[in-house]
């Protein structure tokens, strides 16, 4: 009982919190659009704080960056940020290709904790792209996996005037963005798809779902995380079950994916923890090269809210892994 006390405490996200859930289900029956008002106002706490929230390795000096549109939808122009190294110019950078979470449906590419990992990497000799993509709310998951795909081919097109290394990329997301990190390169790698997958060196995924089933397992308490997976793919996991299969990336692990570092926090209480442990299994089965890199004290989004030393250990082993992945010395 302790225990459980002392997860509920950890949980950082208001709609995760047991007590709110039910106050939700109580005016659900009272009232819907009081209760669908309530759950945007949970949203939009969690969002405020998730804005104010940085690494703690964040380098205190500016970096340039320049921002591009990659790509115009019916929504608006889809942009992306290209952060630079403060070192000597080069002719071409190394990119790691930066993507957000937010539950597919919310999150944007320069909020402060994507612009404060992008610092981060920039710090490193890296080039750091954060992207924009159209949000699951009104848009399908394949509409969002093709705003993902063409701000890559925009990248590739155009490596030459952005001075990026087209043949040394790194693919990168937190949570939703991580999922989608790697089920382009699981995917891609399957099939073979050797034009997409050209110049990819390797995938980083901090606490991404591999397995969508698991947002739906008792043990997972995540209103927010349910809702956004059923919004974006437009069905319900029990009566729609080969569509969360479909766009799960365990299910297309082969022995062509690139390396993997795969990060997550033991108290996740909105991707949980287990289907990072399914994922690294997976990948050894397959002999693909990875990594787990597991806090045991973090949750969700715990990189931009702890300043502890296993944190900023796990930012340091992340970075020396995207170094080792281009296989250059920077």
């Amino acid at each position: 009982m302790s225990k459980l006390k002392e997860n509920f405490k950890k949980s950082f996200f208001i709609v995760n919190k047991i007590y709110l859930y039910i106050i939700f289900i109580l005016l659900s029956f009272v009232d819907f659009t009081l209760a669908f008002y309530y759950f945007i106002i949970s949203i939009i706490i969690f969002l405020g704080k998730l804005l104010t929230s940085k690494l703690p390795l964040e380098p205190k000096k500016n970096f340039n960056y320049e921002t591009y549109s990659y790509k115009k939808s019916n929504e608006k122009d889809l942009k992306m940020d290209i952060w630079y190294p403060n070192s000597p110019p080069q002719k071409s950078y190394p990119l790691v290709f930066f993507c957000h979470g937010g539950g597919w449906i919310s999150g944007f590419r320069n909020q402060k904790n994507n612009v404060s990992w992008c610092k981060y990497l920039a710090s490193k000799g890296f080039c750091a792209c954060s992207i924009d993509y159209r949000y699951g709310i009104k848009n399908s998951m394949d509409d969002i996996l093709s705003d993902y795909t063409d701000a890559l081919n925009y990248i590739k097109k155009n490596s030459e005037k952005l001075n990026i290394d087209k043949n040394n990329i790194v693919l990168m997301g937190l949570s939703a963005g991580g999922h989608l990190s790697l089920l382009y390169s699981t995917y891609n790698s399957f099939i073979k798809d050797d034009k997409k997958m050209e110049g990819i060196k390797g995938v980083v995924a901090y606490y991404a779902p591999s397995d969508l089933n698991d947002i739906f397992i008792t043990e997972n308490k995540s209103l927010f995380a349910r809702f956004s997976a059923k919004k974006t793919l437009k069905a319900n996991p029990l009566e729609k079950k080969e569509i969360y299969d479909y766009y799960s990336p365990i299910n297309w692990i082969s022995e062509n994916m690139v390396p993997c570092l795969v990060v997550h926090g033991k108290q996740d209480t909105t991707v949980p923890f287990y289907s990072s442990v399914k994922l690294i299994k997976e990948l050894k089965t397959h002999n693909v090269k990875c990594e787990f890199l597991v806090h045991r004290n973090g949750g969700h989004s715990f990189d931009t809210r702890l300043n502890d030393l296993a944190t900023v250990n796990i930012l340091e082993k992340t970075a020396r892994f995207i170094k080792k992945a281009f296989a250059i010395h920077l």
